[in-house]
């Protein structure tokens, strides 16, 4: 009897069935960039043994001009045919299926050779595209049903024709993009004719035994967006087209509103999916933030789709869906959907990879092969790095002892999940509580580590940490002078109106805390989260914007965050996440200043020094978020001592906290002890 009885249900689609309702989600890792076959071949073979029902590749263009930058990857020669071949074959002889995904970038193209329904430019590429006449349309449909036809040739199950995210075919969709007043635009019924054109044309190229998922853009969240009644038009048009299944698209890449990062709730557009639910009787898949498999079982069971798409879950854990067949979903690696790896890389041109599984995608070159000669190994520090080098050591064999100063593992981490919007963050530890157990690693909580309780181990490992920066700023002992740790960790009083001294990600994130009420946050409430960003109802208004724009509630305190550097506070987070970081403290009333200089803290605040003089940010509390350096005090003692220790993470280096590098460092360490 399975935990979770909606998730595991078999999906007949005719002329094969699913042996579960978990797809996972197209993500464009970047392999296929890498002419590195076996690599792509063993990232897929090992989510198939991993039991998720169908899988969908990244997007792989039609042709040159629809690539979403120069060299994409696509079917394009028989040299392809056989490399992708290689992929299909290893995912079949793993049990597995495997859809291939069409993505025309049109107007996204990050090209001068951009194509697109009318000559706009996009606000996220430097290219303005050419509008396509007659011809050239008929090329691009042309070439999306050779794909299709190549796709099955080189032994994929199906392909998914990407028909949202603001892509080439939701561009002819809707007249934010199309001005187009010939055959191809104006009216709705011309507007939707290039994506119905392409489904029956893939149709005819395919056959009828074989899988077609369309993505249909749900909610664009962009102005002049698509009605709710065009959506549902087009769905069952979409259908009587040839389609298997429809997919659920959300928002559109240049949308001003965040809608996979952490800070959006879990399942936040699944009532977008459920509201098409009866329109059309070809399968519904549900997406966004859904990451354990209780919300997807949950989703399920209330009606809201027929299946679920989670994609980077899959770069968390590979064997997500076997995990929780099992009865095990404590031990499957979280999602925390903090794109720091997987879409900060994509848009970097680094391929993707996940930060709480750094094997994501480089399963070929770091493996946890069992050790030939067990060791007792003594890892100090249980934040990130520590975690991570403990848990690969124990999950290879070797005997490993984690000492903790705290009462509580974690580290750094420990105090991310205090931050409203980082909840998931509770997850990952929790995760991590459970798998120290699972693999037998003898945690000491409260342990203070020094050299003679080190005696005795084959190897020891520092991840002690970072310690904060002195900024050294005169008059910095007064006692309205508090640490980030002394407010995120101790809990200690804060008054109503505050200075931050430093702008990176630590800044922002006391930032965020302090302009919330203890327990409020829009991350666990979803009404409270629609109505912060201005998420309404496309069957109100068109693309779903709400008329009235964000409302966001009034922050607890009044907040001055500043920094020395004379750029944009902010400018250093996260690739695709820091806007959001940067918007949401705007909404919430946040000051930003940079370029300053910090003269002396005084009773009635600090005084910093700017281009015009002098000048008094009036605050009760001034909190220090001036960064970080390494705790080496330890591996200083060891070394002093002439014992050698392997020293990693914050301890190592001390970069904005950075737990992407100090988990793989702790995963690589771990591997070859």
């Amino acid at each position: 009897m399975t935990h979770y009885p909606h998730l595991f249900r078999p999906l007949d689609l005719g002329h094969v069935t699913l042996p579960n309702r978990v797809l996972m989600g197209s993500m464009h890792t970047g392999l296929e960039e890498t002419g590195d076959w076996p690599r792509v071949a063993r990232f897929y073979a090992e989510r198939a043994e991993g039991g998720v029902g169908l899988m969908v590749t990244g997007g792989m263009a039609p042709n040159r001009e629809g690539g979403v930058f120069p060299g994409a990857a696509g079917l394009f020669t028989a040299a392809d045919i056989a490399n992708h071949r290689s992929v299909t074959d290893a995912v079949h002889a793993a049990g597995g299926r495997i859809a291939m995904q069409i993505l025309h970038a049109g107007r996204y193209a990050y090209s001068p050779d951009a194509v697109a329904p009318s000559a706009i430019k996009s606000p996220i590429s430097p290219f303005p595209p050419k509008a396509l006449d007659e011809a050239g349309i008929e090329k691009q449909i042309a070439d999306i049903a050779t794909a299709a036809a190549r796709a099955r040739e080189a032994g994929y199950d199906g392909v998914e024709v990407m028909g949202s995210e603001g892509y080439f075919l939701n561009q002819f969709l809707v007249r934010h993009t199309n001005r187009r007043e010939d055959r191809w635009g104006g009216a709705f019924d011309n507007r939707m004719r290039l994506p119905l054109e392409v489904v029956r044309r893939v149709r005819a190229a395919v056959g009828d035994d074989f899988i077609l998922i369309y993505r249909l853009s749900m909610i664009d969240l962009v102005p002049d967006g698509s009605t709710w009644d065009e959506v549902v038009q087009l769905a069952k048009a979409v259908e009587r087209a040839g389609a298997s299944i429809l997919n659920t698209g959300i928002g559109w890449h240049e949308a001003r509103i965040p809608t996979i990062a952490t800070s959006v709730p879990r399942r936040a557009f699944a009532w977008v999916t459920k509201k098409l639910m009866g329109e059309v009787s070809v399968p519904l898949v549900t997406s966004n933030r859904i990451n354990t498999p209780e919300v997807a079982e949950e989703v399920l069971a209330e009606g809201c789709a027929d299946m679920v798409s989670m994609a980077r879950p899959f770069l968390a854990d590979s064997h997500f869906v076997r995990k929780a067949a099992e009865g095990r979903s404590g031990q499957i690696a979280p999602c925390i959907a903090c794109n720091q790896a997987c879409l900060d890389h994509t848009f970097q041109m680094k391929v993707a990879t996940c930060l709480v599984n750094p094997r994501a995608a480089h399963e070929t070159d770091l493996r946890y092969q069992p050790a030939t000669q067990p060791r007792r190994i003594a890892v100090v520090g249980a934040g990130p790095a520590g975690l991570s080098a403990a848990l690969v050591a124990a999950e290879r064999g070797h005997a490993v002892t984690l000492f903790e100063k705290a009462e509580r593992i974690g580290g750094q981490l420990d105090m991310a999940r205090r931050i409203p919007g980082k909840e998931e963050f509770h997850g990952l530890v929790a995760h991590y509580e459970t798998m120290l157990a699972a693999l037998g690693v003898e945690t000491r909580l409260g342990a203070m580590a020094d050299p003679e309780a080190l005696a005795g181990y084959d190897d020891v490992v520092i991840a002690t940490g970072v310690l904060p920066r002195d900024p050294g700023i005169d008059g910095q002992e007064a006692p309205h002078v508090l640490s980030y740790i002394d407010v995120l960790q101790n809990g200690a009083e804060v008054g109503a109106r505050v200075a931050i001294v430093g702008a990176g990600g630590i800044g922002f994130d006391t930032a965020q805390f302090l302009a919330h009420r203890p327990g409020e946050s829009a991350t666990l409430d979803l009404a409270h989260w629609r109505r912060l960003w201005g998420v309404g109802d496309p069957a109100e208004t068109p693309g779903g914007l709400a008329p009235e724009g964000p409302r966001p509630d009034a922050p607890a305190r009044r907040i001055t965050l500043l920094q020395r550097k004379a750029e944009k506070p902010g400018k250093r987070l996260g690739k695709t996440t820091g806007w959001i970081h940067r918007a949401e403290l705007r909404m919430l009333g946040v000051e930003m200043r940079a370029g300053v200089g910090y003269r002396r803290i005084v009773p009635e605040g600090l005084l910093i020094e700017t281009g015009q003089g002098e000048e008094l940010i009036a605050a009760d509390t001034i909190v220090l978020c001036a960064g970080q350096e390494p705790d080496r005090r330890l591996a200083d003692a060891l070394a002093a001592r002439g014992t050698s220790a392997h020293v990693i993470g914050g301890a190592d280096v001390a970069l904005e906290l950075d737990a992407k590098r100090a988990i793989d460092q702790g995963a690589r360490l771990g591997a070859t002890l």
